[in-house]
Formats: C-alpha cells, structure tokens, sequence
C-alpha cells in the first residue's frame, strides 16, 4: 500500500493528494492503526486510487533530502527525533499523525492522533478532490453522509 519512498518524477507525471503516515516503532496506536485502518478494504481503495502514501519513522536515522535540503535525524537525550517529520508537523510531535500535502506538494494539514477507518473514511474524501476548497469540514461532512 505504501510508497517507501516518495519519487517527485510519480507526482509530476500524474498528481496527486500526498498522505503521509508519521509514526515511531515504539507508538502502539501507530501500529493500530497500521493493521485496523490501514489495511481495510475500502481506506486501501482511496488510498491506491487518489493518494501517494508515504509512511515515515519520525525517529529514522536516514538522511531525506526534499526539495534540495538535507534533513537528519537530530540526537535528543533517549530518543530523538528526524527533521523532516519535525518539519510536516511544525515541531509538535505526536504520533501517529496523518500530513496531507496537496497535489503541489504544500502542506495542508495534520492529523495528530489515532484515526480508525470509519473516521478516515471521509477525511480522504475530503481532501483527494480539493473539498477542502470548496467547503468547511462540517459542510463536508453533511454531503459526505447524504452521498454515502
């Protein structure tokens, strides 16, 4: 389901809405929600259909380079923390948090906290087709429940 690594020449080619999943080994809702919600039928759909997926250790050691800058990992006391995923979620790290980026690569907003498939659901429709554009998340949610 996941692309290990994002490739700039995919979402030039043919763009589309970015979810990036931020987790650490050790979070036991991100591994949750890996097995309950990333792996249902239906959020598996949406996501292969509309999205570029990236999973991301926020701890990982590996030097990312995006968008012609070098992120690393940043020793911090027991644990520490990686750049880029301290980047997306604008230094409050909390996991797992879902990012979403729009087909420009820009960030549009994160989702801190466990989300099941019910919850998510909605969330992707929301965000693959621009509906955040054209409407508030609680106009959003009536249509989404009256379409569905």
């Amino acid at each position: 389901m996941y692309h290990h690594k994002f490739k700039k020449t995919k979402n030039k080619k043919t763009p589309k809405t970015i979810l990036i999943d931020i987790y650490t080994n050790w979070c036991g809702y991100c591994k949750k929600m890996d097995k309950d919600t990333y792996e249902n039928r239906t959020i598996v759909n949406i996501l292969n259909e509309k999205y570029y997926a990236v999973k991301l250790n926020a701890e990982q050691k590996e030097i990312l380079t995006y968008k012609g800058k070098e992120y690393k990992y940043i020793k911090n006391g027991r644990r520490g923390y990686h750049e880029f995923a301290a980047n997306l979620l604008r230094g409050k790290l909390s996991y797992p948090t879902t990012v979403f980026m729009n087909k420009d690569e820009q960030l549009i907003q994160q989702l801190p906290g466990y989300l099941d498939a019910k919850q998510l659901e909605p969330i992707l429709h929301y965000f693959s087709n621009d509906q955040y554009l054209k409407y508030t998340w609680e106009e959003f949610q009536d249509i989404f429940v009256s379409a569905f």
